[in-house]
């Protein structure tokens, strides 16, 4: 069995992303709650949140695609 390479390509990539999601998602949370009796507070928060959410769901497509790559892809059937 050998690696697909062109799968390891694309699970560096989505590390990429999801590190950035990473860091992006508690900075804009943080911000938000320093911000309390802005107007803003709310939406600040929320896209912190939705940061957040994206950066778990990113986390688990690029431990998928890894998988994928260095295993296969499971026969269907």
């Amino acid at each position: 069995m050998h690696t697909n390479k062109e799968l390891l390509v694309k699970g560096l990539k989505f590390i990429g992303y999801t590190v950035a999601f990473m860091f992006l998602a508690p900075f804009v949370i943080s911000q938000a709650f320093k911000n309390v009796d802005h107007p803003a507070y709310i939406p600040v928060l929320v896209i912190g949140l939705l940061l957040a959410m994206t950066a778990i769901g990113l986390g688990f497509y690029t431990i998928k695609v890894f998988m994928d790559a260095l295993f296969g892809k499971k026969p269907k059937g």
